[in-house]
């Protein structure tokens, strides 16, 4: 069985370890912790990575922004 867990440091608990023990019970496992790079990760895509640059490139340019007053978002 393989699973794989993404969430951040501070959500690791007690209730995480003892939710693994009762999901493998006796079974021996490997844990491997690597830090994620969000960034890595939406450049994968190369359709992702375009509407990225092209929205870097609007942000540069100064074109097709969005202003948001913080009242808007109460």
């Amino acid at each position: 069985m393989h699973t794989i867990y993404r969430l951040n440091a501070n959500e690791l608990n007690g209730q995480f370890l003892e939710a693994l023990k009762s999901l493998f019970q006796d079974k021996e496992i490997e844990i491997v912790v690597s830090e994620v790079d969000e960034t890595t990760y939406l450049l994968q895509s190369e359709t992702n990575r375009k509407r990225l640059m092209e929205s870097l490139e609007n942000i540069n340019l100064g074109k097709n922004l969005v202003e948001i007053s913080p009242e808007m978002l109460q």
